[in-house]
């Protein structure tokens, strides 16, 4: 019987351990951390061993084979163990991707590839193609193909886990956009960043799809060392392109098949310039997969995105508050803030990864009435926005920070947290900062 060893009990290694022992492979899952009690029920009554607290080494070793969480980098010791002894060490996603016979699309970027990944899926659906969903997106692949296999998977992938791709071959690729995110485990270098993600297309061959940004000066770095071997398309904010999408300001058009597709903003429920890409990436890859032109149309005026994203999340007095508490670095922050026209009292702070406020200056500046800083540290926060903001100040209080974006907010103004910042200072993680904002909203309504 064929080992294989699983590092980390989350979401992807528990679905990978569930596949694993379905297929007849002797699986022992490893976490440096607690199991939370629910997925140690689904690894008891699977007959899955484990442990917590520690990496065994000598048991992993002896597996034969690894499958890694993304989060851990590859310079962990037991993978870099694994890695000198030959061991092979793989992504949850290509381990599942060896038990499909569907097609995969596979969405990445820095910002927008869940936004993305959820309305092709949508579109897709809506056009009644047999299709799934995963990724780091709902229930991890592994787990659903456990059951169930569909013609076509829209899966969303970080760099983290293309680092851990084999022989992954997605049918179409889509690139949303590359900015400066997780430098610090690309050794601070751009460049390794970039090349990570463009791994994404190293097996795809003429018969594949790849879908990208034009305007992004980051990935036409990474493209410039690289022979493209798919079809490409592009989509654009300047200009019509061929084979590709535009959007002119008002209108998404689309050339596919020789013919133009035009639909009108007013008619989507996204809106905003970075919205108009992930729309564009999301409707070129539905149609390549055989979505028809009217059900995309009916899918984009229907969809509703993932909670924590641009979320609407209550109304008070006619100030509206809007969750976008997945905005963790800054570039998904300028698009928060480019997407209002209204007025905006800005919630932000947090952990700061680096940040350079500077991008974000002429998306403040007139347009940003108040900034409450949200986090333990808001030194860096103040300074940057002194004298470009009229009014700064500070909790560690989310509901504090919710009453004041009601006292400082007039009918037709909006309170964005948007905090540009990771949340583990004062939260789980961004969902927890998000969840407790509704809450607070919610509470300061009724």
């Amino acid at each position: 019987m064929k080992g294989i060893a699983i590092l980390g009990a989350g979401e992807s290694g528990v679905g990978a351990a569930m596949l694993a022992k379905k297929n007849g492979y002797d699986v022992f899952v490893s976490d440096g951390g607690k199991i939370s009690g629910n997925r140690k029920n689904m690894l008891d009554e699977a007959g899955i061993s484990y442990e917590e607290g520690q990496h065994t080494q000598e048991r992993i070793l002896d597996q034969g084979e690894i499958i890694k969480s993304p989060g851990i980098p590859f310079t962990n010791a037991i993978v870099s163990a694994a890695i000198e002894q030959g061991i092979p060490v793989i992504d949850e996603l290509e381990f599942a991707y060896g038990f499909s016979k569907g097609k995969v699309i596979a969405i990445t970027g820095t910002n927008g590839k869940t936004t993305t990944t959820l309305l092709t899926y949508h579109l897709m659906k809506k056009s009644g193609l047999d299709v799934g969903m995963g990724g780091n997106v709902g229930k991890s692949w592994a787990s659903q193909l456990v059951d169930e296999d569909h013609d076509w998977w829209v899966l969303e992938v970080s760099s983290f886990q293309i680092d851990g791709f084999k022989t992954l071959k997605p049918k179409i690729a889509v690139l949303t956009n590359i900015t400066p995110d997780h430098l610090d485990r690309y050794e601070y270098k751009l460049e390794n960043y970039i090349h990570s993600k463009l791994n994404l297309l190293k097996q795809m061959d003429g018969d594949d799809d790849f879908i990208y940004f034009r305007e992004d000066q980051n990935i036409w770095k990474g493209l410039n060392e690289l022979v493209i071997q798919p079809k490409v398309h592009e989509v654009s904010l300047e200009k019509i392109v061929k084979d590709g999408s535009f959007f002119n300001g008002s209108e998404v058009k689309v050339n596919f098949n020789d013919h133009m597709v035009s639909i009108p903003e007013s008619e989507m429920a996204l809106k905003g310039d970075h919205n108009m890409l992930n729309v564009m990436c999301a409707v070129n890859a539905a149609l390549l997969a055989g979505a028809n032109e009217e059900a995309v149309k009916t899918g984009l005026a229907d969809f509703k995105n993932a909670p924590h994203r641009m979320e609407k999340v209550g109304e008070i007095n006619g100030v509206v508050f809007v969750n976008d508490s997945k905005g963790t670095n800054v570039d998904a922050t300028v698009y928060a803030l480019s997407a209002f026209k209204e007025p905006l009292i800005w919630i932000a702070g947090g952990v700061d990864k680096g940040n350079d406020y500077e991008v974000t200056i002429p998306e403040v500046r007139g347009h940003v009435k108040a900034l409450i800083c949200l986090g333990k540290d808001n030194e860096k926060l103040k300074a940057a926005f002194e004298g470009v903001i009229p009014e700064i100040m500070e909790t560690q209080e989310i509901t504090e920070a919710v009453k004041w974006g009601l006292e400082k907010g007039e009918m037709g103004d909006v309170v964005l947290l948007s905090p540009a910042c990771a949340s583990f200072d004062l939260f789980k993680n961004y969902e927890d900062r998000g969840d407790q904002f509704r809450e607070a909203v919610i509470k300061l309504k009724s």
